[in-house]
């Protein structure tokens, strides 16, 4: 059995087991959307360029060196993947691009707007070529208006489509994350299942497409109704929600805790376990709290200055108030919660052996693995299933190139 036989298998569990995906993407935003559906059972394969997806070349940090060299990049993005190189510019290479689209359901791509027709794969031939498939396209700002050729990143699009505006205290700031192609992914991923979903209906599959402006103006959530609806503009919010109070982050005498009084019940219950009087004037509503938000924060931080993160963690939770700590990330993939869940998975790497990775987000039933799958895949290495995937196709072709 050849590795891209065992892949194939492997993705037999799952609400999308028996839909082929075509992941045409680089980076961060199609990857994300292509390993969310290979999570779910798809089977995805990843079509890199012979120089492979941008993102093989950034780190630090990398596992092994020179050209042996894997980026943990790539490897947060690409799991559940096979990966085959192809030169669209090669007729033979062209020609295996065109087998494989006649076989699949979904095709993702996240080109700058034109490029992909002019590698010979435009909307309308695909769907010459195979009418049944859905083709997702990810772009930077849109496919169309008056700035749908700018390329697409991540924090341009964070400040472009205004969350930068509304994250930090002292300037804008960006999300520790890629949060932009994250999203675009995410949305990229579910639209793609909505397509398969209507195309049991009509027997067709259509365009899906999505943007990173878009994917960030779309989670603008409250703070872009404030504007919308009420007219105010909102500026940078820091550690504190903008229109519940007390909610956000406190210093305590060891380390920082986080709270939030989401209710007048909670309210209630929070301001005399810290001595205070709920009913004050000044504190009384969630609208008098925030009014008088800075005040309110000043004195709380002074409160809890006076003893460990351990104690008032314990105190909030004896009183029923919602808190937490702030973990750094080799805590989080310890914490036996997030264990629990299936958040860190563990893989078999065909270079690199055991591998730990963070796990899908999604549990099916009440299954005690994450995802649909119970065994993962690895991210594979650039063209690691060229010739499997090669063979599979001339042994299981019919009269039809199908």
């Amino acid at each position: 059995m050849t590795d891209g036989d065992v892949t194939a298998a492997s993705a037999g569990a799952g609400p999308l087991s028996g839909t082929l995906v075509l992941d045409m993407t680089r980076a961060l935003a199609g990857p994300h959307a292509g390993m969310m559906l290979g999570d779910m059972g798809a089977r995805v394969i990843k079509i890199e360029s012979p120089t492979g997806d941008d993102s093989r070349g950034w780190g630090p940090p990398f596992l092994g060196e020179g050209e042996d060299r894997e980026s943990t990049y790539f490897m947060s993005a690409n799991r559940n993947k096979e990966s085959i190189t192809l030169d669209l510019k090669d007729e033979d290479d062209r020609e295996v691009m065109t087998r494989l689209v006649r076989r699949a359901d979904v095709l993702m791509e996240n080109f700058r707007v034109g490029v992909l027709a002019r590698l010979g794969f435009s909307v309308e031939h695909l769907h010459e070529l195979n009418p049944r498939l859905v083709i997702l396209s990810i772009t930077g700002f849109g496919h169309d208006g008056p700035e749908a050729t700018r390329a697409g990143y991540d924090q341009i699009a964070q400040g472009e489509a205004g969350l930068m505006s509304l994250t930090g205290i002292d300037e804008p700031t960006k999300v520790g994350v890629p949060i932009a192609d994250l999203l675009a992914g995410m949305n990229g991923a579910y639209g793609a299942v909505a397509a398969l979903y209507e195309r049991e209906r009509t027997g067709r599959g259509r365009v899906v497409r999505t943007s990173l402006i878009a994917s960030v103006v779309g989670i603008h959530a409250f703070q872009g109704t404030r504007w919308t609806v009420g007219g105010e503009v909102p500026g940078l919010s820091g550690s504190h929600h903008p229109s519940i109070a007390p909610y956000g982050l406190f210093h305590t005498a060891t380390a920082p805790i986080q709270l939030s009084c989401g209710s007048e019940s909670l309210w209630q219950r929070f301001a005399p376990a810290l001595g205070l009087d709920p009913a004050e004037a000044r504190f009384a509503t969630n609208g008098d709290r925030v009014a008088h938000k800075d005040e309110l924060i000043a004195l709380l931080e002074g409160i809890f200055a006076e003893e460990s993160a351990e104690h008032w963690l314990e105190v909030l939770t004896d009183v029923g108030v919602p808190s937490g700590k702030v973990r750094t990330l080799d805590e989080v993939y310890q914490w036996d919660q997030a264990l629990s869940q299936g958040l860190r998975i563990e893989v078999d790497h065909a270079t690199k052996g055991r591998l730990a990775l963070p796990g899908p987000v999604l549990r099916l039933d009440d299954n005690d693995y994450a995802g649909a799958r119970r065994e993962h895949i690895a991210p594979p290495t650039l063209g690691q299933h060229n010739e499997s995937i090669r063979t599979w196709l001339a042994e299981t072709e019919d009269d039809t190139g199908r």
